[in-house]
């Protein structure tokens, strides 16, 4: 038998998951989490699912009630696989011409395909906001845009790093995140996708650091191709240090922020001199600015 507890929680907290291995450290058997985001007209309004091979105990439901809001409602799935179950709401997206799915769905004929766990679900494509970056990657390429030095930054699962590279092959990649269980997950996805990794050209890249303040980051700019799908605080407070980091040329893409803080972000990197080349569209608009 498996167990499925489930319980509300905002995107903020959607994003902030730690890994399932890390909060139940004592568990041989730690839970699968996925977020997810039940009705896009509520884009604030997530649910927490975490997906157990035995019923969780007090203590579980206790660290479980502390990551997001309301007590978790316990469930017994039957027999099952729990994984697959866990898996079955995230639909494949097609984005240009990317296909992200989890390992339940088969590739796409045709497509760059790109295979996402279900237990690191957000990230995966199912959001507007990394939908739209693919998009708007797939576009620049499509528009004859050529990068040879890019960074990703707060990169999650590696997705967005990933498919610049498919994009670029010749590029030299970086990708960082704050959070070092994000960078082993990305690891991880670099391994079932075939990315390699390292530090030459048509490699990726990988550190623990908070915004651009990393001694790697600073060796390898200037940077022609910037991309950050992280929350507009963050991209607001960001913008000096991404402006400066910048190259001459150079291409930022910016994403995880409503459209009613686009102009808040949007006015951020033009007054340090920014073109906005595209202000996007819909309720999670990706921004790409380029420098003169």
């Amino acid at each position: 038998m498996s167990w499925r507890a489930t319980l509300p929680c905002t995107r903020a907290q959607a994003e902030a998951l730690p890994q399932a291995d890390d909060l139940f450290a004592h568990s041989s058997s730690p839970p699968v989490l996925v977020a997810d985001e039940p009705d896009p007209a509520k884009p604030d309004d997530w649910l927490l699912h975490a997906y157990f091979e035995d019923e969780p105990d007090a203590h579980e439901l206790g660290l479980l009630a502390s990551l997001a809001d309301g007590p978790p409602q316990v469930e017994q799935l039957g027999d099952e696989d729990w994984v697959t179950r866990s898996q079955a709401g995230l639909e494949p997206i097609r984005a240009g011409r990317f296909f992200v799915h989890t390992p339940s769905h088969v590739a796409q004929d045709g497509a760059v395909n790109f295979q996402i766990d279900a237990g690191l679900a957000f990230g995966t494509g199912q959001h507007a906001t990394t939908k739209g970056c693919l998009g708007a990657l797939d576009r620049l390429e499509r528009d004859g845009r050529r990068f040879r030095n890019i960074a990703d930054i707060g990169t999650g699962t590696g997705l967005l790093a990933f498919a610049a590279l498919k994009l670029w092959p010749e590029a030299q990649a970086i990708a960082t995140d704050i959070d070092p269980v994000a960078v082993e997950v990305a690891r991880d996805n670099a391994a079932i996708n075939c990315v390699p990794l390292g530090e030459n050209p048509g490699e990726l890249l990988l550190a623990v650091a908070g915004g651009m303040d990393h001694s790697l980051l600073a060796a390898r700019a200037s940077f022609d191709l910037l991309i950050a799908n992280i929350l507009a605080g963050p991209l607001i407070d960001l913008a000096p240090a991404f402006a400066s980091e910048l190259g001459p040329g150079g291409t930022i893409v910016l994403a995880g922020l409503l459209d009613t803080q686009a102009q808040a972000v949007a006015v951020a990197y033009t007054a340090r001199g920014l073109t906005l080349v595209d202000a996007g569209s819909g309720e999670w608009p990706v921004l790409v600015l380029s420098a003169t």
